[in-house]
């Protein structure tokens, strides 16, 4: 019955990413009760990415580098470039700190772990996104801090060696686990367990949504000009990332570059914000909060511009 749960939740997963999030507002008295469980959910994505990997697919894509450096640097490079210039072009000194910090973070993180899944919801071919994902999330530890110091300022004080550290654990502890499983369970066990993985990282992504709305709903009724400032600003970089990936990486096939900007917006900030801990401001807790809107909102609202492009590809 489980199973058959998990598949089901898998097969519905555009649906339920844009519902988890409407359950985490509606539900404010769950959410500091969950909030402590970000981390769990973070180290439950990671170790989801790393088990499904195929190790195959990315070492043929390291055969003929070209498009994995170009998408892996594009995903390391422009969003914190794209936040630099912003900051230079507003006033960073003007800012509240903790949304300084907050879209710093959003900057300097990853990609969402979930970009390959919503690659194949849609029916695009993964392997690029994949392979750029673990690539990325892999260099995070040591790209992600010294990013996020550059891009807060001295204004943020943070200690990069201890951030670094519980990145590693994280994704370290993530992979570890992952390959434990993929040695005792097997390579096809994994494939027939796809639905029922499916299903589970939605699961996951339930009691995250509903971890980081602690604190909106309330935010929302006191203070709604903030949120909305919030909202604007954390839209408009989501369709920043998308329009600039898919108007300049011209080397890639338009679904590749689809999903690039779709992961170039989409940052997996939450992977930072547990490794930060209880040091989060409540203002960057909020603007991390708030910038789940897109991501769990755009795979849905999306999906007529996907499905346009995967008929012009197979057309």
């Amino acid at each position: 019955m489980i199973a058959s749960f998990l598949a089901w939740l898998g097969r519905y997963g555009t649906q339920c990413f844009a519902l988890s999030i409407m359950l985490g507002l509606a539900l404010p008295q769950f959410s500091a009760a969950a909030r402590p469980l970000l981390p769990v959910a973070i180290f439950c994505f990671t170790l989801i990415v790393f088990l499904r990997a195929d190790f195959g697919v990315i070492a043929g894509l390291v055969r003929r580098p070209a498009r994995l450096i170009a998408t892996c640097l594009w995903l390391i490079a422009v969003p914190p470039l794209m936040i630099a210039i912003a900051f230079a072009l507003v006033g960073r000194e003007a800012m509240d700190p903790g949304l300084v910090l907050g879209i710093a973070i959003l900057g300097s993180a990853p990609p969402i772990m979930s970009a390959p899944a919503v690659a194949i919801i849609y029916g695009f071919e993964p392997s690029l996104m994949i392979a750029g994902v673990i690539v990325t999330t892999i260099l995070c530890p040591i790209v992600a801090p010294i990013s996020v110091e550059w891009l807060a300022g001295a204004a943020v004080p943070l200690d990069l060696m201890v951030l670094t550290m519980r990145l590693l654990i994280f994704i370290g502890g993530g992979m570890t686990a992952a390959f434990v499983l993929r040695y005792w369970l097997g390579r096809q066990r994994i494939v027939e367990l796809k639905p029922n993985l499916d299903g589970f990282g939605v699961l996951m992504y339930f009691v995250f949504a509903i971890a980081a709305m602690d604190g909106v709903t309330h935010a929302a009724i006191e203070r709604p000009g903030l949120v909305a400032s919030f909202l604007a600003v954390v839209f408009a970089i989501s369709a920043a990332g998308l329009g600039l990936s898919y108007l300049l990486l011209r080397i890639l096939r338009p679904s590749e570059r689809f999903m690039i900007g779709y992961g170039t917006g989409q940052r997996n900030m939450g992977l930072l914000i547990a490794a930060l801990g209880a040091g989060v401001p409540p203002t960057t807790f909020l603007f991390f909060a708030l910038a789940q809107f897109p991501i769990y909102l755009l795979p849905w609202l999306l999906g007529g511009i996907a499905a346009r492009i995967r008929r012009g590809e197979t057309g």
